[in-house]
C-alpha cells in the first residue's frame, strides 16, 4: 500500500520526502520493524519513540509517522499533532477497515468482562454462528487459539486480528474492551455493533487517577456503539444512560425494574437458576457456574444477545451450554478431602464476589490466600485485607505479582486492613510455599481459594518472569504428599 493511501483521513501537518512509497507494514516498535515498514514514533510513559526512529531506519523502515522532524533522518517523515491518535486511523487504512466486516460486541467493567465474553460466544456458537474472541485469557480465531497479552490488544494488532477473523469467515466478534484501551483510542476507529457495561469498583488508579476519569473513559464505549447495554442495578446507571443517548439502549438488573430482569433467582452450588423477563415474555435460565455475580454475568450476556436478535429460547440454550473459564472460580481436581479453587480476583469487589460465592455452598472452612500486584493502586490492598478478613476463617497473605516494589511492602499494606478484622492469618511472603503452607493446614470441607493469579501461568518478579501455574503447582504439591 501507497504511504498516501495510509494517510487517508489522517491529520497530517507536514510531509517531508516521497509520499508515493510503498509500505508493506506498520509498527511502533522498532523490535518489529522489518523491510518497507513505517515506523511510528509515539512518546510513551517510560521511553519516546522519536528516539528509536534512526533504528528502524537501520532495519528497513522506508518512512517514520512523528510529532516532530527527526535530525539527520533521510527517510519520508510524516509530521502529525497526535501520533499515538493517528495511529488508529492508519491501521484502520492498513486492514482495510475489518471492522465494518464484522458484528463486534464490546465488553467494559471492572468486573465480569472475561465470563461474559465467553457466555456471548457459547449463546452465538449455540445459535449457529462462528464467533471470534478477544480477550485477557486468549484470543479465539476459529478453531485457532493465540496468546493474549492485553486484556485489549494494541490498535495494530487488534486490526490485524480482526483481518484475520474475516479470512477465517467469522461472522461476530465478541471482545473485552479495557478502560486504558479506550482512553488510549485503540478501539477509537472501531464501530461496536453492541457495547455493554458490567460495573464499576476502584481499580486502575494508579493510570487513571481518579474514579471519575475511569468511569468516564469506560463511558467512550457508548460513543462507538450501536446498541447500549448498561447494568440498571449500579450507581452510575444514570450517568451511562446520558452518555448513552445515541445508542439504542437496553437496560438490565435483579433490583431495579429494567428492560431484561431477573426473577425467581436461584442461587444453587453448582451453578444458578432464574426466570428472565423482556418484552413481556418470560424464559427460564441457567448457568452452572456458581455466585451472585454469575446472575450479573448471565444477564449481561443475554441482554448483548437480545442486541444482536438473538431469540430468548436460543439464549437460553447458549447460556446452559456454557462452559466455566480458566481461573473464574475454577475447581482444581485434587482428590482430597478439601477443595482448591483458582480465580482472578485482583480487586477489592472481585475478592467480595468469589468469596461471597463461596460461602453459597462451602461446608467447611474458607482459606483465602491472596496478595496484591506490584506498581499499581496502592489503596485497593488495605480494602482486599478487610474483605477477606471479614470474609473468610483465615487467610494467608502472600505475594502476587510484586514487579518492581518490595514484595514485603505491599503485604505491610494488606495487613493494615486485615489487623481491623478477627480473622486468623498467616503471612507466607514466597507464593509457592504459601501454597503448601496452605494445603498442609486443610482439613476436610475446607475450601482453599487460590485468589488474585486466575489464568495467568507465571509470576513477574522484580528482576525477571518465572513460571507459574497454581493448577501444576497444586497438583504436584498433592502428589508429593500422597506418596
Amino acid at each position: 500500500m501507497k504511504l498516501c493511501e495510509l494517510l487517508k483521513n489522517v491529520k497530517v501537518k507536514k510531509v517531508i520526502g516521497n509520499e508515493e512509497v510503498n509500505i508493506s507494514g506498520i509498527t511502533f516498535d522498532s523490535r518489529e520493524v522489518r523491510a518497507g515498514y513505517l515506523f511510528i514514533c509515539i512518546p510513551g510513559f517510560k521511553a519516546d519513540g522519536h528516539d528509536f526512529a534512526a533504528q528502524a531506519i537501520d532495519k528497513g523502515a522506508v518512512a517514520l509517522l512523528a510529532e516532530h522532524e527527526i535530525e539527520g533522518i533521510g527517510a519520508t517523515t510524516v509530521i502529525v499533532e497526535d501520533s499515538r491518535k493517528e495511529t488508529s486511523t492508519i491501521a484502520a487504512n492498513f486492514y482495510d477497515h475489518p471492522y465494518k466486516k464484522l458484528k463486534i460486541v464490546g465488553i467494559t467493567g471492572t468486573n465480569g468482562k472475561t465470563t461474559t465474553t465467553y457466555l456471548i460466544k457459547s449463546i452465538l456458537e449455540s445459535y449457529g454462528k462462528k464467533v471470534g474472541l478477544i480477550g485477557t485469557n486468549q484470543n479465539l480465531i476459529g478453531d485457532m487459539v493465540l496468546p493474549s497479552q492485553h486484556t485489549t490488544p494494541d490498535v495494530i494488532e487488534l486490526m490485524e486480528l480482526l483481518s484475520k477473523m474475516i479470512e477465517e469467515e467469522a461472522e461476530y466478534v465478541v471482545m473485552e474492551v479495557s478502560s486504558h484501551s479506550l482512553a488510549l483510542n485503540r478501539v477509537s476507529t472501531c464501530d461496536f455493533t453492541v457495547g455493554a457495561f458490567t460495573n464499576i469498583t476502584q481499580d486502575h488508579l494508579d493510570f487513571h487517577e481518579t474514579m471519575e476519569n475511569y468511569l468516564e473513559a469506560k463511558s467512550k464505549l457508548f460513543s462507538l456503539s450501536k446498541v447500549a447495554v448498561i447494568n440498571n442495578d449500579t450507581d452510575v446507571a444514570e450517568y451511562l444512560i446520558d452518555k448513552a443517548q445515541g445508542c439504542q439502549i437496553i437496560t438490565y438488573g435483579k433490583e431495579k425494574p429494567s428492560d431484561v430482569f431477573a426473577e425467581n433467582i436461584k442461587l444453587l452450588g453448582n451453578g444458578i437458576e432464574f426466570d428472565l423477563v423482556y418484552n413481556g415474555d418470560k424464559q427460564k435460565m441457567s448457568l452452572s457456574i456458581p455466585g451472585e455475580f454469575s446472575v450479573y454475568n448471565a444477564l449481561t450476556a443475554i441482554s448483548c444477545s437480545i442486541g444482536l436478535n438473538v431469540p430468548l429460547s436460543e439464549i437460553a440454550k447458549g447460556l446452559e451450554s456454557a462452559e466455566g473459564v480458566k481461573g473464574r472460580i475454577e475447581v482444581v481436581k485434587t482428590n482430597t478431602p478439601y477443595t482448591v479453587i483458582i480465580d482472578y480476583a485482583h480487586t477489592p469487589d472481585g475478592l467480595l464476589n468469589i468469596i461471597n460465592a463461596i460461602r453459597g455452598f462451602a461446608k467447611g472452612r474458607i482459606i483465602t490466600l491472596f496478595g496484591c500486584g506490584g506498581d499499581r493502586d496502592k489503596t485497593k490492598r488495605p480494602l482486599m485485607g478487610k474483605i477477606a478478613g471479614e470474609l473468610s476463617d483465615f487467610c494467608v497473605v502472600t505475594s502476587d505479582n510484586p514487579r518492581s516494589e518490595n514484595p514485603s511492602d505491599i503485604i505491610k499494606d494488606i495487613l493494615v486492613g486485615i489487623n481491623e478484622t478477627e480473622c486468623d492469618y498467616a503471612v507466607v511472603e514466597n507464593r509457592f510455599e504459601a501454597i503448601e503452607f496452605a494445603l498442609d493446614h486443610a482439613e476436610k470441607d475446607d475450601i482453599i481459594l487460590l485468589a488474585g493469579k486466575g489464568h495467568e501461568t507465571y509470576q513477574i518478579l522484580k528482576d525477571r518472569t518465572i513460571v507459574f501455574d497454581e493448577r501444576e503447582i497444586v497438583t504436584k504439591l498433592i502428589e508429593n504428599t500422597q506418596h
